[in-house]
């Protein structure tokens, strides 16, 4: 498909954002592509919803599939590097994304794996707007792509549901970001393409708590994640907030 067809939405959806992805979409399956920054941080993010999700709902992490019968949302699910570890654990997965090529990706690839998973294209807006609620939302690594990011979290919030939980991950918005993220990732190391993030567009905590909270959620845990360029891997770095952290949000 050389043309991305007319959006149905607006809102919190930022045409330059869905113009970058659009133009990556097909590489969102290879672990040495432009997508390989995300391959290498999947292992601990998915570790980390799984282990909080399996304490909140009182399940064995060790299970086969300690997510089963788990309705999970995840916004902006890209190709699908996120769904499809989520649907093995045994979760309903349903993932969206404004970028109908990186849709069409993760729609194909699922098929190829045998995954059942829910893809559409479309915005949490429009989602928001229907019946459908969720055991838990992800927003892993959207926050700092969206337009308007209180009308974002507000509707993701309205898809929580009353028990569930929200997921997040995103940048903060310090020097050591700037340093880190956008110099070093973008124009030293070359993990991304120059222009991926737009440091002003990083997220500082303080202001995630805020525009949840009106949406009748708070932060009840933050962790930042670190990298390890000696062992070539991400972890949990609880202490360190600076550059990457995830979060999880429940209802107040």
């Amino acid at each position: 498909m050389d043309k991305e067809t007319p959006k149905p939405f607006g809102g919190t959806v930022d045409d330059a954002e869905i113009a970058k992805f659009a133009a990556m979409a097909e590489e969102w399956w290879d672990p040495d592509g432009k997508f390989k920054p995300l391959h290498k941080f999947n292992p601990v993010r998915i570790a980390f919803i799984r282990d909080r999700l399996c304490t909140h709902f009182e399940r064995d992490p060790l299970a086969p599939e300690p997510l089963k019968g788990l309705a999970i949302l995840d916004i902006g699910c890209g190709g699908g590097l996120l769904c499809e570890p989520l649907a093995r654990l045994g979760a309903e997965v349903t993932g969206i994304d404004a970028t109908e090529r990186s849709v069409h990706v993760a729609a194909a690839h699922a098929e190829q794996m045998g995954l059942e998973i829910d893809y559409r294209f479309t915005s949490v807006e429009d989602l928001a707007q229907g019946d459908k609620r969720f055991d838990a939302v992800m927003n892993m690594e959207v926050v700092e792509h969206v337009a308007d990011v209180d009308t974002f979290l507000r509707a993701s919030a309205e898809l929580v549901s009353r028990d569930g939980m929200m997921f997040l991950a995103t940048l903060n918005r310090t020097a050591k970001s700037y340093a880190l993220a956008i110099v070093g990732a973008e124009y030293v190391l070359g993990w991304l393409p120059r222009g991926t993030h737009d440091w002003k567009k990083f997220v500082k905590p303080s202001e995630l708590a805020a525009a949840l909270r009106p949406a009748g959620m708070e932060l009840t845990e933050l962790t930042g994640v670190a990298y390890n360029p000696i062992r070539d891997q991400w972890s949990l770095s609880p202490k360190d907030l600076a550059v990457n952290y995830m979060g999880i949000a429940k209802r107040g």
